[in-house]
């Protein structure tokens, strides 16, 4: 027997989460998986992710490493960089409810900041990327 795939529930499990804080959604217009042409700053983007197996003695496990994306008109990086420090809050080391799956941790891998080099170069972005780890039941 094989698991089910967790990248969707985990996607899932992390738009409930982001879209379910008074905070975060106080500091930002949306969460995206597609951004809509006419989408207001800022707002944040749940993009790609990489699914491999954790399987161990007696259990099949997989670990999802899922990449999130800020994006800001701001000037300067403070404003993504405050998103950025809710969304890790809100995910690293924290339980995370996933259809179908036991949650074992979400971990914070790495933030970076860049700025989008076409003209008029005024929007910020922050890359994160978690990993989050999961077991059948």
């Amino acid at each position: 027997m094989t698991s089910p795939a967790p990248m969707l529930p985990v996607q899932s499990a992390i738009y409930a989460r982001l879209k379910g804080d008074a905070t975060l959604t106080g500091l930002i217009k949306g969460v995206y998986d597609y951004v809509p042409e006419d989408a207001a700053y800022p707002f944040v983007v749940i993009g790609e992710a990489l699914e491999t197996p954790d399987n161990r003695h007696g259990g099949f496990g997989r670990e999802t490493v899922i990449t999130l994306h800020s994006w800001s008109r701001y000037q300067g990086y403070a404003q993504v960089l405050r998103i950025g420090a809710r969304v890790t809050a809100l995910l690293d080391h924290q339980p995370l409810t996933i259809t179908g799956l036991n949650h074992i941790v979400t971990r914070f891998e790495f933030s970076q900041t860049l700025t989008d080099p076409e003209p008029p170069g005024d929007i910020r972005h922050l890359v994160q990327r978690y990993r989050v780890v999961t077991e059948q039941h």
